[in-house]
């Protein structure tokens, strides 16, 4: 079960203008499941999308880059679920294209208009034969309150979807801001194995489409790990309609541009910690907290080096409060002149080390109390500066091997 995520309410997910949503089963692995979803865009729209670091990326993602440097408008995705079409080589390209193509022919759109997305298994073909006959169905489904559906028709190992909305007034109108996302497992920073979809009907100049991407992605997606692996396959999309009534926002520094981007990044940061509470196996939600560093990026070092470890993670699964772990791992993060005498490490409101020693009022029992909760955070002071930052995180179970074991079969 995920930790602490409640189910999503269809009613709280608001339909955005200009985009409609259609999901069908197109047996592409197993028969009988929510496997194709399409999204029809709207002429007009602004789109961007940040994709993996991972350099042996798959066939989707390749032509995802393609489609959005060319001088098309993006009007339509199309995405399914049991087959990563990765690993696939110059075949998996063709089948990606191929389905863009079928796509493309039935809106009456260029192929270059469409982004095709996969996830699920790797080295396996993708059956596009499948997913082309189940078109129809997708787009004979497609609405604008489609949301729930589309974010059920994206699960692979999730145990359960991932929505969020909320709505926001620029310049005197109301603007929707609606997401999905998908992941549990094979999930870190830069990106995770995740697919995460975010739209809205606010207007904003095309020109900020990729700074806002990557901006709403360094500050969501990008700050949780599951398990240390990176994806071929991750995907983030913003979507931009352009039919609210405001003015159009021509810099995100300008005071509209300052509230979309929060709430947008308020929507962003839900989806990305939701697959942290649905990880593989998760029976805990971890918040490492940085500060006193030097550097942003430092900070992000260190957090990283706590949130990846699995004896860190495994002790918290066990509310084992071995907390020398956490302090090892802010060692071999990676700071040559770092300081251990400047360290001090909190467990929520437990002070368990000061200056790079245990804290002589701090008792096990007290770590053990927090440990044992279903959401903790760990607080890292370096005392070599100013900056901070923070990373979400879970812990590792016994049904974190038990589902990655048996997940082809």
């Amino acid at each position: 079960m995920p930790v602490n995520l409640p189910f999503p309410n269809p009613v709280d997910l608001h339909p955005v203008p200009g985009v409609r949503i259609g999901v069908a089963e197109a047996g592409v692995r197993k028969a009988h499941k929510k496997d194709l979803t399409v999204v029809l865009i709207d002429e007009g729209a602004s789109v961007h999308g940040v994709f993996t670091q991972n350099r042996f990326c798959a066939a989707p993602v390749q032509v995802c880059r393609e489609h959005l440097a060319s001088q098309y408008g993006i009007r339509a995705m199309v995405i399914n679920t049991g087959n990563a079409n990765a690993g696939t080589g110059e075949d998996g390209l063709v089948r990606a294209r191929t389905v863009c193509i079928a796509l493309a022919r039935q809106l009456e759109l260029a192929p270059e208009q469409v982004l095709p997305f996969s996830t699920g298994v790797i080295m396996e073909s993708l059956p596009h034969d499948r997913i082309i006959a189940g078109l129809p169905a997708a787009l004979d489904d497609a609405k604008e309150a489609n949301w729930l559906r589309a974010a059920e028709g994206i699960m692979t190992t999730d145990t359960q979807p991932k929505a969020f909305s909320q709505q926001v007034q620029l310049g005197g109108a109301t603007v929707s801001i609606t997401g999905i996302s998908k992941g549990a497992g094979m999930i870190r920073p830069n990106m995770a194995t995740m697919l995460g979809f975010l739209a809205t009907d606010a207007c904003v100049a095309p020109e900020l489409m990729q700074k806002l991407a990557t901006e709403l992605a360094d500050g969501s997606f990008n700050r949780v790990t599951v398990d240390g692996d990176t994806s071929t396959n991750d995907s983030f999309v913003v979507i931009a309609t352009n039919k609210a009534s405001h003015a159009p926002i021509t810099s995100l520094d300008s005071a509209d541009g300052r509230t979309l981007k929060a709430a947008m990044l308020a929507v962003a940061q839900q989806l990305a910690q939701a697959i942290v509470r649905d990880g593989e196996g998760a029976t805990k939600f971890i918040t490492v907290k940085v500060e006193g560093g030097k550097t942003g990026e430092e900070c992000r070092q260190v957090a990283y080096a706590i949130a990846h470890s699995p004896l860190v993670k495994t002790a918290f699964f066990a509310s084992d409060p071995n907390l020398g772990r956490i302090l090892a791992a802010v060692g071999y993060a990676g700071i040559a002149d770092l300081d251990q005498t400047g360290i001090d490490l909190y467990l929520d409101d437990v002070h368990v080390a000061v200056k790079g020693g245990r804290n002589p009022a701090y008792r096990e029992e007290d770590g053990q109390r927090v440990m044992k909760q279903t959401e903790i955070t760990v607080r890292v002071l370096l005392g070599r500066g100013n900056a901070a930052d923070t990373v979400w995180t879970c812990d590792f179970s016994h049904d974190y091997v038990t589902i990655n074991a048996d997940y082809r079969s």
